[in-house]
């Protein structure tokens, strides 16, 4: 693999690496609930009512990482139609993921330790994800592809708000110490980082092309 072939690998990588702990959290709380060993610490919501938080798990890890491959673009020009594949398969899994979302935090009681803020975030996140999708979606549908991704990359931005948490809440309890508006808030700006980053990414200017490709264009032009 040339160095232009790994430069174009290292932001699915990278979104598979923000996406393990979650990953592995999901996996952990998935085992428990389908009656596994407790290798998370017990929550009875989830005992009480199982079905939500197995459609979101399995939808969100599937989601996260297949989801992370979606923005390879050397991916996208090599194998069009299994981006195309791929995508039908992401829209149905992210609105699993976001339905769930809000199914789970109108359904269960507030987590102990936690407070009206963060019940405002998941619900933010949850419905902003559902609608990005559905956004996007109409968008590819009119051939609006610039449209389509920015709406897509603020979707996947919020699904992954829960591997930005983990170094929000880790370093801000080590800072600041704990507290339900202090959690409430760390927990928010998970989804606030994303939210930020995938719009940052989505108005940066585009890179200029390559100055070979610029040269035969005006080649090809003059003819």
């Amino acid at each position: 693999m040339n160095a232009r072939a790994r430069a174009g690998w290292w932001v699915p990588a990278s979104l598979l690496a923000l996406a393990v702990i979650p990953v592995l959290g999901g996996t952990g709380r998935l085992v428990e609930v389908l009656g596994g060993p407790d290798v998370l610490p017990t929550d009875p919501r989830f005992a009480a009512s199982p079905a939500p938080i197995v459609v979101h798990v399995v939808a969100a890890i599937v989601y996260a990482v297949l989801g992370a491959f979606q923005f390879s673009a050397r991916l996208r020009r090599r194998r069009p139609r299994w981006h195309r594949r791929a995508g039908r398969l992401l829209v149905a899994l992210g609105l699993a993921v976001a339905l769930s979302g809000l199914w789970m935090t109108l359904l269960y009681p507030q987590k102990a330790g936690t407070g009206d803020i963060l019940y405002t975030f998941r619900l933010l996140a949850s419905s902003g994800m559902g609608v990005s999708i559905v956004l996007g979606l109409a968008a590819i549908r009119s051939r609006d592809i610039a449209r389509h991704r920015a709406w897509m990359t603020r979707a996947y931005a919020l699904a992954l708000g829960a591997g930005t948490q983990a170094f929000t809440v880790g370093f801000g309890e080590a800072a600041f110490g704990s507290g339900v508006v202090r959690t409430d808030l760390m927990m928010g700006a998970g989804w606030v980082i994303n939210a930020a980053i995938a719009e940052w990414v989505i108005r940066r200017p585009a890179a200029p092309r390559p100055r070979r490709a610029r040269v035969s264009a005006v080649m090809v032009g003059s003819r």
